[in-house]
């Protein structure tokens, strides 16, 4: 089996404890990683590997081979639970996307490798994230265009959608394809994360000047209305921690302000910060405790 140490094609990888984190883990946020747990005196893994091999050749990059000797590598097999090889792991995006176990015909390795490669709109989203980032969002959007057409009800392709849309100022369309995501909101962290932004965008209060908010804060503490105008123009320039500290004062001083308005509006921050931000984990807190 020595020949699975040195993998001759360029999409197959041998891997180790010291480098697995940064080919498999890092490497699966941007191209699917197939783990492959062998071992030397494995007879079915002589069988499966060279079919790996095979099929990571004439898919061409869409997906990376990582071969993982279990016997050199054991604290890798452990922390998956490895019992039995051949093994194979799908990781997409840091986890385990899906595995077998066991030797298995080219035609159901091919099934297992098409049920976790991105699709082509997938892989579009992805191109226009990265357009995005680099500060190209003309060219994101025709990327999302392009998706869009092919999956026009997938999260991730109305999500992007509608936050490049607000990128570039044209509302309007964004509210469209936010009615589209809203259904979405309840079960997708992505979802939820972009109809918050889309509602601070959209909200009235983006004409009022801050310092003049803040003035009539200072001199009216009790006017709940100016401070939660104040907080809106604070979450629309993404000083976030300003924008929670004026909801909460206004939970303090009236539960029942505009309908439970401001706690509402803690709750679409939070939506829009995402669970593991550390202001979401503080506020979180800081609200209980008043409200309870």
């Amino acid at each position: 089996m020595d020949q699975l140490n040195v993998p001759a094609k360029p999409y197959v990888k041998t891997v180790t404890s010291a480098d697995f984190d940064a080919v498999v883990i890092e490497g699966s946020r941007h191209t699917p990683v197939l783990v492959d747990f062998w071992a030397p005196w494995c007879g079915p893994c002589r069988m499966l590997t060279p079919v790996l091999e095979k099929l990571a050749e004439a898919y061409q990059g869409r997906f990376v081979l990582a071969t993982v000797n279990s016997d050199d590598n054991g604290d890798v097999a452990q922390r998956y639970g490895i019992r039995s090889i051949p093994t194979v792991m799908a990781i997409v995006d840091g986890e385990v996307a899906n595995q077998f176990m066991g030797a298995q015909p080219e035609s159901a390795v091919r099934e297992f490798i098409e049920s976790i490669l991105p699709s082509r709109a997938d892989e579009l989203v992805r191109q226009a994230v990265a357009e995005r980032a680099a500060g190209r969002p003309g060219a994101a959007l025709d990327l999302l265009n392009q998706a869009a057409a092919l999956e026009p009800n997938q999260e991730a392709v109305l999500a992007e959608l509608v936050e490049t849309l607000l990128d570039v100022g044209r509302f309007e369309e964004a509210h469209q394809h936010g009615a589209n995501l809203g259904p979405l909101r309840a079960r997708s962290h992505r979802a939820a994360q972009a109809l918050a932004r889309l509602e601070f965008a959209e909200d009235p209060t983006q004409t009022l000047d801050a310092h003049k908010l803040e003035t009539q804060v200072q001199a009216k503490p009790d006017d709940l209305d100016a401070r939660l105008a104040l907080a809106k123009l604070y979450a629309r320039e993404q000083k976030y921690e300003s924008a929670l500290e004026q909801l909460l004062e206004i939970v303090r001083r009236d539960r029942t302000f505009g309908g439970d308005v401001a706690r509402k509006t803690m709750v679409t921050l939070f939506e829009l910060l995402t669970a593991d931000h550390p202001l979401v984990r503080r506020y979180r807190k800081e609200l209980s405790a008043v409200l309870y």
